[in-house]
C-alpha cells in the first residue's frame, strides 16, 4: 500500500501522527509534516528519481521518454516551481 499524501476531503497535504517499527512494534506517535519530496504527486516523485538516476542529466531523461530536450526542461522547470512553493 502507498503512502497517501493528499486529503480526499479537502485535497490538503496530509501529516503523519503515526510510525510503527515493523521488527520490534514500537511506536512514535506525534504531528509530523511530511519531508516536501513526499509531498510531491507520484509523478513528480517519479520524476525526481528518474532525474537522480539519470545522474542529473535533462539530456538523458529526454532521451529514454522520448521527448524533446525542451520539453524536458519545461518539465523540470515546473517541478522547480512546485517545489519552491512547497517549501515555503
Amino acid at each position: 500500500m502507498k503512502l497517501p499524501i493528499i486529503c480526499p476531503s479537502c485535497d490538503h497535504t496530509l501529516n503523519v501522527s503515526q510510525m510503527t517499527c515493523p521488527s520490534c512494534a514500537t511506536q512514535v506517535n506525534g504531528d509530523y509534516e511530511l519531508p516536501v519530496l513526499l509531498k510531491l504527486s507520484r509523478d513528480d516523485q517519479e520524476f525526481v528519481l528518474n532525474f537522480f538516476l539519470s545522474s542529473g542529466s535533462i539530456k538523458e531523461m529526454a532521451k529514454q521518454a522520448e521527448l524533446s530536450y525542451p520539453t524536458m526542461r519545461n518539465k523540470m522547470d515546473d517541478l522547480i516551481e512546485k517545489v519552491k512553493k512547497l517549501q515555503n
